[in-house]
């Protein structure tokens, strides 16, 4: 899959380093599309990440964001309308693609089974309804979600890495990731540790990101959080996208939804366009995950357009796409009684998070 970037970047990689020469420093060409998923980074862009310097010189030689020309396109992709067959199969993508997540200090084992029976069967009175992705909890919660998708197909995801300021020290972070793992995640939600990002720590921040992607063992994806509010720029944005995924992210995400700032389409627009972009150039496939601030249906499907417009129809499943949206689900729930009634049920009629 081609894009317009696909040979700039490849200049950026093919650029002699310190530790090669251009007659050797170009990659070879990808042979098929992966998953970076339990495996160390095998994208052939490891020139790129040899020393700081080469590793600053590729990120800040990527093209910089034309910022109006973003938030038109993101706000022009989200006026197309659909048809009302294709409005049922978008809502029951969308409900695919939900993570249900609880993450507070007031958690308990019963609020957590309640969500996993939810994820499961997020309309009790409609068993066509298609079951939510995952639940996502915090990791000493593992083991009571795993209990209450057992089964399923509905995975556990876990947030890690002293989620969500990441401010610990490496060791900690990678005891959080292994605790969750040993207690059966399928996922990690990792946060990136802003503070060395912004400071233009890349090669930090890319070793705690490769060091976490061995800590989940071939068991476990990776979801990287950029907490995009607090990287201030677009440049930055996409800049922390190609890092996530040179360090061997399977997914890279939005937000920790705990900021005011969290997903926005302008800003998942710019993740699709790298995700698309990487599996261009690298020959590896990286899901990308908006979360926080995506609450109607409305809102859902003006996504699925960008990521049909943007990336393309592989992205277009929930082993690639997400939505870290938990109220999302009610107002899904409701656009699909009323398709199929033709009148609203209200939200008394949908189980409350």
């Amino acid at each position: 899959m081609d894009s317009r970037y696909a040979r700039r970047y490849a200049r950026l990689v093919t650029m002699p380093t310190s530790a090669s020469t251009e007659a050797d420093a170009s990659p070879a060409p990808p042979t098929s599309v992966t998953s970076a998923t339990s495996a160390p980074p095998a994208h052939g862009l490891t020139d790129v990440t040899a020393s700081d310097s080469t590793l600053r010189r590729f990120l800040h030689g990527l093209p910089g964001v034309d910022t109006v020309g973003l938030e038109a396109r993101a706000a022009s992709l989200g006026t197309r309308s659909i048809k009302t067959t294709a409005k049922a199969y978008a809502l029951d993508l969308a409900i695919s693609m939900v993570d249900l997540t609880t993450l507070e200090g007031a958690d308990t084992p019963g609020k957590v089974r309640a969500l996993g029976a939810k994820a499961v069967r997020p309309d009790p009175t409609d068993r066509t309804a298609p079951a939510a992705a995952a639940v996502c909890v915090y990791p000493d919660m593992v083991p009571t979600a795993k209990a209450a998708v057992a089964g399923s197909g509905v995975k556990v995801a876990s947030v890690a890495t002293a989620f969500p300021a990441g401010r610990a020290s490496l060791a900690v972070k990678l005891a959080d990731v292994r605790e969750a793992v040993t207690a059966g995640a399928d996922e990690v939600d990792m946060v990136i540790d802003r503070g060395a990002f912004l400071a233009g720590h890349y090669l930090k921040v890319y070793d705690e990101i490769t060091a976490v992607r061995e800590a989940c063992g071939t068991s476990a994806r990776l979801k990287v959080i950029f907490e995009t509010g607090e990287l201030s720029t677009y440049d930055n944005i996409r800049r922390a996208s190609w890092l996530g995924m040179l360090a061997g992210a399977d997914f890279i995400k939005t937000s920790t939804g705990k900021v005011a700032v969290n997903a926005t389409p302008a800003n998942t627009l710019l993740m699709l366009e790298a995700v698309r972009d990487f599996r261009a150039q690298a020959g590896v496939q990286v899901g990308v995950k908006p979360a926080g601030g995506i609450r109607t249906a409305k809102d859902a499907i003006k996504f699925l357009v960008l990521v049909n417009e943007t990336a393309g129809g592989d992205w277009l499943d929930n082993h690639w796409f997400r939505f870290g949206a938990s109220s999302l689900l009610n107002d899904l729930l409701m656009q699909r009684q009323k398709l199929a009634t033709g009148r609203y049920s209200g939200p008394d009629y949908v189980t409350v998070d």
